[in-house]
């Protein structure tokens, strides 16, 4: 099942031939790794380098390391890669821009894929959540709905990989998004404007045209970078 390692650096090797039988099918989503006793033989290494690997893996979300039951492969990695990825965020000393960055690149391509793939029970849950945030009067409530938009949209495009790293990068964006949501609504005359927005990126992803929604999901990220800009000045 595994091979002995030799080399140095073995925890890494560790890691890599767990990661190939992922890639190989030998290992599957909830998968039960064999004990750390099993592996120290099977593998030809010390249990601390075991252990490492697997503190490792643990980490970057790849495994559910349940205490008295075993180490296990993941079934769902919605927020596998938020820690890894908040940590390289404070040990680069990254700005909230930088992040926001990422956020508007991904967005944007989004709106594209989703435009082409969503169905429309997705799209009357967008009309839905636009209606909510109208609705509500509580600024907190309103900035999980927008959230919740954006995530949704995201889903409809149908690439897990975007799905997951949105989600993270939303997650580390959070404080700052609540900020610029209240500064856009102190600074506009159209105290709408999110909302209308919002509506048009559902409308252009109810016609099914990537460009439209690309465009004016563009424009809504737009706006968001120019008032975070403002905050963090």
């Amino acid at each position: 099942m595994f091979t002995p390692i030799k080399n140095t650096k073995v925890y890494e090797q560790v890691i890599d031939q767990i990661k190939e039988m992922i890639k190989n099918g030998t290992l599957k989503k909830g998968d039960k790794l064999p004990s750390e006793r099993d592996l120290v033989e099977q593998l030809g290494v010390s249990r601390a380098s075991i252990r490492e690997a697997l503190r490792v893996l643990e980490i970057i979300g790849l495994l559910d390391c349940r205490q008295g039951e075993g180490n296990f492969i993941k079934h769902n990695f919605d927020n596998g890669l938020f820690e890894p990825l908040s940590v390289m965020f404070m040990l680069n000393e990254s700005k909230p821009e930088e992040i926001f960055e990422l956020r508007k690149v991904i967005e944007i391509e989004t709106a594209a894929l989703a435009a082409k793939r969503i169905t429309e029970e997705e799209l009357k849950e967008l009309y839905k959540l636009i209606e909510e945030m109208k609705s509500s009067e509580s600024e907190d409530d309103r900035t999980k709905i927008d959230k919740k938009f954006h995530y949704t949209i995201a889903y409809a495009s149908r690439n897990f990989l975007i799905l997951n790293i949105l989600n993270t990068v939303s997650t580390l964006m959070d404080s700052f998004i609540k900020n610029a949501r209240e500064e856009i609504l102190k600074k506009h005359y159209d105290k709408d404007i999110i909302n209308s927005q919002h509506k048009s990126i559902c409308d252009a992803l109810s016609l099914h045209n990537p460009s439209e929604a690309a465009l004016a999901m563009r424009k809504h990220m737009d706006l968001i970078n120019e008032n975070l800009n403002f905050i963090l000045k």
